[in-house]
């Protein structure tokens, strides 16, 4: 099992959150080359769940074309820190826009 995730993308768009729900769980944001741009979580203080966060970022302010994934996960505290753990590990940083806010602190995974 992969620690990342392995969803396709959808483009950010009003039509292509329809689809989804408001469940608890993770999501990541990326533009038109698949990078990762934010990883963020839908919890159990979040309005409407994934749908609802992924709403508040419709309209890149860069004007990036954006796409998303989700991952429903109950444990959603957990794996938001394991994505960004391992997006560190890989990348050498955190994903740019999870850099303009507080992040929890983050172990480090070892090489598997």
């Amino acid at each position: 099992m992969a620690i990342e995730l392995t969803k396709p993308w959808r483009e950010l768009t009003t039509a292509g959150l329809a689809a989804v729900r408001g469940y608890l769980g993770v999501y990541e944001i990326g533009d038109d080359l698949g990078n990762v741009l934010y990883i963020g979580f839908a919890g159990g203080r979040s309005l409407f769940g994934l749908r609802g966060e992924l709403e508040r970022h419709l309209g890149d302010p860069a004007g990036r074309k954006t796409r998303f994934r989700v991952e429903v996960n109950t444990a959603y505290i957990s794996r938001h820190r394991e994505l960004l753990m391992a997006h560190a590990a890989r990348h050498g940083a955190l994903p740019e826009l999870n850099r303009l806010e507080p992040v929890p602190p983050l172990g480090r995974l070892s090489p598997g």
